[in-house]
């Protein structure tokens, strides 16, 4: 969403909420003593008036920590409680993450309202094995390979051993193109949904849409939600998700 509103803070998801949204968007460090926070950057240094690495810190040093000097870092664990009808996309973001969602999970019983993906296959490979089938997970970088190879041909198709539900992807990377109408039909082959991100521009937005994506991963919620009126797809299951991370 646009930075009207602090990112990774529960005032963000709030309004997200109050807008209509119903698919929100995170990622999530683990604190040294295992207490997973909603919150982007490895580091507090950024946006918050602390310093120092989340991983590196005990929950009780990253609570005291204010975005903006205002709001304090969720716990990813008080989100999933705050809002229980939403459902939650989480990128893990170090591999520290990957038990302390698993408890989270088992707490909260969450196991169907999250899609859990990561931009490292190999800690998504291990969410995985750890979370077993009843936890939606995304494309990982290698998943992606595999489905851009699949869009080549009909005949190609991934290879990994679970197939993700979705493949949340940019529409490129350093400058080399990333989604394409082959590869979001070979998604669709394949009953992947395709979210692409971070899409901020109304007008890409819609050529978005007319290309088929199932999902828009954006800043700009109160654009997005404009754009799905105008086509009048606000109220129907499918393409909006905030971003919050």
């Amino acid at each position: 969403m646009r930075r009207t509103e602090l990112e990774n803070t529960a005032v963000a998801f709030q309004h997200a909420v109050d807008l209509g949204y119903t698919y929100l968007e995170t990622d999530v460090h683990a604190t040294s003593d295992g207490v997973l926070m909603a919150f982007h950057d490895a580091t507090l240094d950024r946006t918050t008036d602390r310093n120092g690495a989340i991983s590196a810190l005990p929950h009780r040093e990253v609570a005291r920590a204010r975005v903006a000097g205002k709001e304090p870092v969720p716990l990813l664990e008080d989100l999933l409680g705050a809002w229980p009808e939403a459902r939650f996309n989480i990128d893990l973001k170090s591999d520290g993450a990957v038990l302390p969602m698993l408890e989270v999970l088992r707490r909260t019983q969450a196991w169907d309202r999250v899609c859990v993906g990561s931009f490292d296959q190999a800690r998504l490979e291990r969410a995985r094995r750890l979370y077993g089938p009843r936890v939606a997970t995304s494309c990982g970088p290698v998943d992606v390979a595999r489905l851009r190879l699949a869009s080549l041909s009909p005949l190609l198709r991934p290879t990994a051993s679970r197939v993700p539900v979705c493949a949340q992807i940019p529409m490129s990377h350093g400058g080399f193109p990333i989604l394409s109408r082959d590869v979001i039909r070979a998604a669709h082959r394949l009953g992947m949904q395709v979210h692409v991100w971070t899409v901020n521009e109304p007008e890409v937005m819609e050529r978005l849409l007319d290309a088929g994506v199932d999902g828009i991963i954006t800043d700009n919620t109160v654009a997005l939600r404009e754009v799905l009126v105008r086509r009048g797809r606000w109220n129907q299951p499918g393409p909006r998700t905030t971003k919050n991370g």
